[in-house]
């Protein structure tokens, strides 16, 4: 493969290994809230595509230090601290600079990333990242998830394509590092048509790339329609071709977060293979030479 990991890439700009401690900032987004609708994405679970995050009744600091306890075994040098669940761009912007601000001033913390969505980066907020940016690496990490309408519709995504890339330019403009999430597999869309987002997200002027492989949650609308029968997953076998296709079609100065993604145990429904997260792993570094 090409294109750099994010391991490579975060020992070649921080010089040591660093870990990603998923926290929750105790935020909500626009597609529960009312605001767009109540029901959220249809494959979001009830914690916010956070499930891996700490308590979000610890404070900030609490949350970081626990996440170290966890992972103290795997000796990193250094952590990210990782606003995962839900929106986190989605609140004032005085809370946002508190809770941020606490999260960067964590002596072990290296950088921060901050997932949210496209229509949710006002000026306001944007202008507040690129400050805090220049204190630590603030990154932004976009939930686009398809370029096809027709999908983002089905999923319930709630805005066009331009507003993402709308939110692309600002944060480029502002030299803020940016990564887009795309979910391969989702119901109806064909393979070329999941290669034409990736090869567009390559294209789009984003630093980084997390490729999410869909996953079936217990409590989701998605469950609903597989049970119903009106999709079936990807095999292991059909999903690591077209994940060697995907890094086919993308930029070589592109750094790759992810190649795949977990599904709580406790409420994955399907695709089963993925239980086994070591020897998929395993597959997709043999597949793509990867080291």
């Amino acid at each position: 493969m090409k294109q750099r990991t994010l391991n490579q890439y975060l020992r070649e700009r921080f010089g040591r290994k660093i870990y990603k401690i998923s926290i929750s900032g105790g935020f909500t987004c626009p597609n529960r809230d009312g605001t767009l609708d109540t029901r959220g994405c249809i494959f979001c679970s009830a914690g916010g595509s956070g499930d891996f995050a700490e308590d979000k009744t610890l404070s900030i600091t609490e949350q970081i230090d626990l996440g170290k306890s966890r992972v103290a075994a795997k000796m990193p040098e250094g952590y990210i601290a990782y606003f995962q669940a839900f929106t986190n761009t989605y609140a004032p912007v005085e809370r946002l600079r508190a809770l941020y601000s606490e999260a960067i001033e964590h002596p072990c913390i290296v950088a921060v990333s901050i997932g949210t969505r496209p229509d949710c980066l006002s000026d306001e907020v944007l202008d507040l990242i690129a400050e805090l940016n220049l204190l630590k690496p603030v990154w932004i990490e976009l939930g686009l998830q398809t370029i096809h309408e027709k999908s983002a519709e089905y999923i319930r995504r709630g805005y066009p394509l331009a507003v993402y890339e709308r939110a692309v330019r600002e944060l480029r403009a502002r030299n803020i590092e940016t990564i887009t999430h795309v979910i391969l597999g989702l119901p109806g869309e064909s393979r070329e048509e999941m290669l034409q987002t990736v090869k567009y997200v390559g294209e789009s002027g984003v630093q980084g790339i997390k490729l999410q492989l869909l996953h079936v949650l217990e409590g989701t609308d998605l469950a609903i329609d597989y049970r119903n029968g009106l999709f079936e997953v990807m095999s292991m076998e059909d999903y690591i071709s077209l994940i060697k296709d995907c890094v086919n079609v993308l930029p070589d100065d592109i750094v790759i977060h992810r190649l795949t993604g977990d599904g709580p145990k406790r409420i994955l429904i399907a695709p089963e293979w993925t239980k086994d997260k070591k020897r998929v792993l395993n597959a997709l570094n043999k597949e793509l030479n990867i080291n």
